[in-house]
């Protein structure tokens, strides 16, 4: 093993979460595209340790069935009990050895409702460990509000001498900014001997993590801390209003990262991106715009306001706005909204159109072709160059299977149309308005599918004497008016 790779990774994530007031496991809560646990685990498996191991214990089927998606490789050890941090780390290093793991190089010791801490911290955070020679090293932050925190005492050497928890802290102590976050690294070996030697002798009665550094101390070695760059990566989650703020600054992170590679987010307070979001160069944003799931802007695309595309990719180009978009692909060029709605399987070409109220299901819009308004397509495959007149509605579903539609390129179709699948629209083909297509069409006809119109005089004075529309139209035959258009 890498004398830089750290042996295991440890995730504490047993407890309850009971300020979440909610039936779903504290950890297995999302922000920015990802739970909360399958944050520590993306950030913890960069470092490529050994082994992984999170200690479940409250939810574990869902935890466990989750971590199953996230991280397969993932190791889990079944806290039955929470008797404290020091029990947890004892469970996760338990199972370790049941399974044959040397314990030999660095533990890290981390939690699953700390979703902002990156693998850069915690890469530096372990480097220092060992270039220390420490038997365990504190991650700690400088905050500008250390109410409620552990503060963290140096000695002349910079070593920690002690960890006074805010009820126990004296004036002095109070003024103390330096805080623990409650991540540790330690020597394999020696984190084993000092959690054999933890007791229960507290109020609570449980094995406190924290109480092995007095041990370790006592028993002669180095105990020593390293700071956080940014105090915000050590927060952790323990309600709603918690989770929301750890959601805001994970967001402002990505959308920071964002706009330094190049793109432009007009409002960044009003837009909201998932972690696994990606955007090239000239990429424009507007406000009130969600991109969420594997998402990404090609150099170009714009998109917004009010738009929500999930698993969507934009191409270069490309013109977004006031649309929802899920699994689909919008080509170069092409054009989308306002008011769209684009369903899985709905894909626009180069120069596509997919205008204002028009939904696409399960549909390839060819290059340049052109869906303007109030329209409808379902399971259909339309070629290139063609335009579909407005309230057209593909007919592809008879009650118990979805059928296909095929309309070729350079057609035209009229306002009104209803294609009945499945149905084959050769290239060429005009389609005439208000025509319900139940026939296949061969390339270069006109499709006329409407009944004859029937004009009935005298039937509004016969049927409805004395109406508005009566008097209407005796006043105009008075007047020897005859509607526009007529002979």
């Amino acid at each position: 093993m890498s004398p830089n790779r750290p042996a295991a990774v440890v995730i504490l994530a047993a407890g309850e979460g009971t300020r979440m007031k909610s039936a779903t496991p504290k950890i297995l809560h999302p922000i920015c595209g990802r739970s909360l646990i399958g944050h520590a685990v993306v950030a913890a498996r960069a470092l490529d340790p050994e082994h992984l191991v999170v200690v479940v214990g409250h939810g574990r089927e869902q935890v466990t069935a989750h971590l199953a998606e996230v991280d397969p490789q993932a190791l889990t050890a079944v806290q039955e009990r929470q008797l404290g941090t020091g029990h947890a780390v004892r469970t996760g290093l338990a199972e370790l050895t049941r399974r044959g793991a040397p314990l030999d190089g660095t533990v890290v010791v981390t939690y699953g409702d700390v979703p902002l801490l990156t693998t850069e911290t915690l890469a530096a955070f372990t480097a220092a460990h060992r270039a220390e020679g420490n038997a365990v090293t504190v991650l700690t932050a400088q905050v500008p509000d250390p109410t409620g925190y552990g503060r963290i005492v140096r000695g002349s050497d910079g070593q920690v001498t002690a960890i006074v928890e805010q009820k126990d802290a004296g004036e002095a102590l109070r003024a103390v900014k330096e805080i623990n976050s409650g991540v540790y690294a330690y020597d394999g070996r020696l984190l084993a001997e000092a959690l054999g030697k933890l007791t229960t002798d507290n109020a609570q009665g449980e094995e406190y993590l924290t109480d092995t550094l007095a041990i370790l101390r006592d028993a002669g070695h180095r105990v020593g801390a390293y700071v956080a760059a940014d105090h915000h990566e050590i927060a952790g989650v323990n309600d709603r209003v918690q989770l929301a703020q750890a959601r805001r600054a994970l967001n402002d992170r990505l959308l920071e990262r964002a706009m330094l590679a190049g793109a432009t987010i007009v409002d960044p307070a009003t837009t909201w991106v998932d972690v696994t979001v990606t955007f090239e160069p000239d990429a424009l944003v507007h406000p009130g715009t969600q991109l969420l799931g594997a998402t990404s802007l090609a150099a170009g695309a714009e998109v917004g306001p009010e738009c929500t595309l999930t698993d969507t990719a934009v191409g270069p180009g490309a013109r977004v706005s006031h649309a929802v978009a899920d699994q689909a692909e919008i080509g170069a060029n092409a054009s989308v909204g306002p008011y769209a709605y684009l369903r899985p399987g709905a894909r626009l070409g180069a120069h596509a159109k997919a205008g204002t109220y028009v939904e696409m299901k399960n549909a390839s819009i060819g290059e340049g072709t052109k869906v303007p308004h109030l329209s409808y397509v379902g399971d259909a495959t339309i070629g290139d160059h063609t335009n579909i007149g407005a309230a057209t509605v593909f007919v592809n579903y008879d009650g118990e299977t979805k059928h296909h539609t095929v309309i070729g390129s350079y057609c035209k179709t009229g306002a009104d149309n209803m294609f009945v699948a499945p149905r084959v629209i050769g290239d060429g083909v005009y389609t005439a308005a208000g025509s319900v297509i139940t026939k296949d069409v061969p390339s270069g006809s006109l499709a006329v599918a409407r009944g004859q119109q029937r004009n009935i005089e005298g039937w509004v004075a016969r049927k409805r004497p004395g109406s508005a529309a009566a008097q209407a139209a005796e006043r105009a035959q008075q007047q020897g008016e005859e509607p526009a258009g007529q002979e």
